[in-house]
């Protein structure tokens, strides 16, 4: 009997995540009507095996791939598993040649050395009239250095980057009590802080204003970016290498006072009493999983939370607002590198010989019905990456708000590898300091280290050196590049960054 299977679902992640609860509650959606149109010709009896990291793609594609499997007579793998096992599962897998079919990157591995190694193949045979295919995508969807490599197309954009992942999720009732409504006037920093402390004190130990997965070392990292980004700091990038530098300048942003502003103020909160206690050993999702309890009143996080909140605790009334802005000036806008979620980008593995499975699934994702199906299901979590989907989706009225919020806060700025396609090398050869930024700004705010100007400028210098030194590795192997590679004096940081800028 020919059957789509799944393992690895049991997972903490996936289960505070999303659970059973919003498998159910998808099964309404329109994506379970759907079939993927067919547009190759696939040999029957096949077994097609596929590989990600689950989470509420699980949910999605535990109902596209058993019919897609049915309809062709082939067998579907689904292994859904963390990004630490797929660190391991899939470099082992290249190696010794029996890799899925198709699977993400592993978040430390560069698209371009995937390609330059062998890892995957590109995938224009394998979906029709691909050029007609891809200009169905928005711009900046398809990038030399991205997704394209020698004018062939290699990993399949199908979900968006234009999202945050440090947005105001908060209890209404906490809220309201504290005398706040985020949805209708963002917090500033200053009520974010005293709507922090006015919901502990109202809780009485029994529930507290803040959480945050304290032991997830890149949440701190996201939180003060976002915050600092968003009161001027004009970082832009979303790259091991340039996610904190100002494009205008080529410079760090470490030491900036919007920067040093937003720990000043976790530090305040922390001594506050506002956090919830023992954040520094507690992860993401675990942090997330009290919200619905009733333990804290806010959390910023992304809006994964919002289906998984829906979906298992219907009565948990949540809002979703912008992340805090700052006290007085105009709200900076945050700034992506491309259009394309890099961590849900899929890519053919270059021993495959299910290429033509592969094209339909892909030529499916890239197509408005397809994208619709997948909104219909996965919602905010990972959007899709066609505006038209999210019209058309049957998404909840906090799922669209958010996104819509998205499409006003977030801009796509420069993406130095375009400019420059040896800056991959770069990326490759960049080793962040021991102490990185994440490690200093957890360390601030449990009070290990002291004097937050004085180690963020020393941030800076590290990063710098570290810089320094992988483009002086780079340059070692061949590639011509330069620090002023980072620089794009056109850039303006409250416009989206096109094709066309680059020249």
């Amino acid at each position: 009997m020919v059957k789509a299977t799944t393992r690895g679902l049991s997972r903490r992640s996936f289960v505070m995540g999303t659970t059973a609860g919003l498998a159910a509650a998808a099964l309404g959606g329109a994506a379970s009507a759907q079939s993927v149109p067919m547009v190759n010709k696939i040999t029957s009896g096949s077994t097609f095996r596929w590989i990600d990291s689950g989470d509420q793609k699980a949910v999605f594609y535990n109902k596209l791939f058993p019919q897609f499997a049915k309809e062709r007579d082939i067998s579907v793998v689904y292994d859904a598993l963390p990004w630490k096992e797929i660190a391991q599962v899939v470099p082992l897998g290249v190696r010794n040649g029996t890799a899925h079919d198709v699977f993400a990157l592993p978040q430390n591995v560069n698209p371009a050395d995937a390609v330059a190694q062998g890892w995957v193949q590109p995938y224009d045979d394998f979906i029709p009239n691909i050029a007609e295919w891809k200009a169905g995508f928005p711009d900046g969807a398809f990038l030399p250095g991205i997704n394209e490599f020698g004018g062939k197309t290699y990993g399949l954009p199908f979900t968006s980057n234009k999202r945050y992942g440090t947005h105001l999720l908060f209890n209404r009732a906490y809220m309201e009590a504290a005398g706040y409504d985020p949805e209708t006037t963002p917090l500033n920093w200053t009520d974010f802080r005293d709507a922090a402390r006015k919901i502990t004190e109202a809780g009485q130990g029994r529930y507290y204003g803040f959480i945050i997965g304290g032991s997830q070392l890149g949440r701190w990292a996201q939180t003060v970016r976002n915050m600092g980004r968003m009161a001027g700091a004009s970082a832009g990038g979303d790259s091991v290498i340039e996610a904190d530098i100002d494009f205008r300048t080529g410079d760090f942003v470490f030491d900036s006072d919007q920067y040093v502003a937003a720990i000043e103020l976790l530090i305040a909160m922390q001594a506050d009493g506002s956090m919830f206690p023992g954040i520094m050993s507690m992860n993401a999702p675990q942090a997330r999983a009290f919200m619905p309890q009733g333990a804290a009143g806010m959390i910023l996080q992304g809006p994964w939370n919002i289906p998984g909140w829906e979906g298992n605790h219907p009565d948990f009334d949540f809002g979703v607002a912008s992340g805090p802005v700052p006290d007085e000036g105009p709200v900076g806008k945050l700034t992506i590198g491309q259009g394309a979620a890099a961590p849900n980008t899929m890519w053919l593995f270059s021993g495959s010989q299910n290429g033509a499975i592969a094209g339909e699934i892909f030529h499916y994702l890239g197509t408005v019905q397809g994208q619709t199906d997948w909104a219909n299901i996965v919602g905010a979590g990972d959007p899709p990456i066609f505006a038209e989907a999210i019209q058309r989706a049957d998404m909840s009225g906090r799922a669209k708000a958010v996104l819509n919020m998205f499409n006003d806060q977030i801009r796509v700025g420069p993406n130095p590898v375009v400019g420059n396609g040896d800056l991959a090398k770069v990326i490759g050869a960049f080793q962040a300091p021991e102490i990185n930024f994440a490690r200093t700004v957890q360390g601030l705010v449990a009070g290990e280290l002291k004097g937050v100007a004085s180690e963020m400028k020393a941030l800076k210098d590290r990063y710098n050196s570290a810089l320094d030194a992988a483009f002086a590795a780079a340059k070692a192997d061949g590639a011509a590049v330069d620090r002023s590679d980072l620089v794009f004096s056109n850039w303006n940081p409250d416009v989206d960054f096109g094709a066309s800028d680059y020249s």
